[in-house]
């Protein structure tokens, strides 16, 4: 059974494109796949993502102090930055224009960490970066989206803070409970984690690809452009900060990594349940989550085989 979760896991582009694909040529296939199902299948997801997490990765932040804070850093910066630059320069219109910023406000995906493992980057440093941001999203996401997206439409700050702690806060912490008193039980059910993680962002880029079709046949060339912008920054950008500090070929591809590789699945709720009037806004986080996938997939092919490993 672990061997065919792996393989299913590892086939994640596959099963995104696929199903977005299918939801857009026959909506009516992923039309059930509504804000509720997106919430919780969502929150679902965190849940799984609490339950592989022991108090030692919360002790291993202590261990990568420089590298986690300038990861951290990079990851509510760059990329909130990039999002509002990609949406200056596109002279987007408001509604792809909150999507994308509402995209880079939000903290680093868990597909992240497969990525960094196929790159040979630092995995532990992945995992950390990722529980980080996720955990402070409550904070940063709502304060990013408001101050870089408020031009374009009124920002519902505390609405998205208090959405943001019931997707990442709340089940996180709800995992890491569990395994702390249960550690048995979380195991058992934690090892689905990754699988449930898969089927969730698959599942919500269906749901609203179908319900917004008309909307992305009509706008599919810019939606595309600045989705590959977005992340093309952040991959970027993210790869040479830690290397003008000098650290670690290693370190720079984690925070590369980490940086332009964002929770789409969360955006896509936020965007869902705070901007149903502008359907273009969710679509961006569909957007976001193939063409993040494309980029780090080809990254990590790029540095498995020719670039040379360090010391991590």
């Amino acid at each position: 059974m672990k061997r065919f979760l792996d393989w299913f896991n590892n086939l994640y582009p596959v099963w995104l494109v696929g199903l977005a694909v299918l939801a857009f040529y026959q909506p009516q296939t992923m039309l059930w796949f509504d804000k509720p199902w997106i919430f919780w299948s969502l929150a679902a997801s965190m849940l799984g993502m609490g339950l592989t997490l022991s108090l030692d990765d919360f002790k291993a932040i202590g261990r990568m102090p420089g590298s986690v804070v300038i990861g951290f850093v990079a990851q509510y910066t760059i990329m909130p930055l990039s999002g509002w630059l990609v949406a200056t320069l596109l002279k987007l219109e408001p509604g792809l224009a909150v999507g994308i910023i509402l995209v880079a406000s939000c903290p680093g995906g868990m597909a992240s960490n497969m990525i960094s493992y196929l790159a040979r980057a630092n995995v532990a440093l992945s995992v950390v970066l990722t529980l980080c941001s996720t955990l402070l999203a409550f904070v940063f996401t709502p304060t990013w989206t408001s101050a870089l997206a408020g031009k374009y439409v009124p920002v519902d700050a505390w609405g998205l803070c208090l959405s943001a702690f019931q997707l990442t806060v709340a089940p996180v912490v709800l995992g890491v409970f569990i395994r702390w008193k249960m550690p048995r039980i979380a195991d058992q059910i934690g090892a689905c984690g990754p699988t449930v993680a898969v089927l969730a962002f698959v599942f919500v880029t269906g749901g609203i690809v179908a319900a917004s079709a008309g909307d992305i046949a009509g706008n599919f060339g810019i939606l595309t452009l600045a989705a590959f912008l977005l992340h093309l920054f952040g991959f970027v950008v993210g790869y040479f900060v830690p290397k003008v500090f000098r650290y670690p070929e290693s370190v720079a591809r984690t925070i590369s990594i980490e940086v332009g590789m964002q929770n789409g699945g969360m955006a896509a709720s936020l965007a869902r349940a705070h901007f149903a009037a502008m359907p273009l806004a969710a679509a961006a986080a569909v957007f976001s989550g193939v063409m993040q996938n494309i980029i780090g997939g080809l990254a990590a092919a790029w540095w498995k085989r020719r670039v040379p490993d360090e010391p991590q």
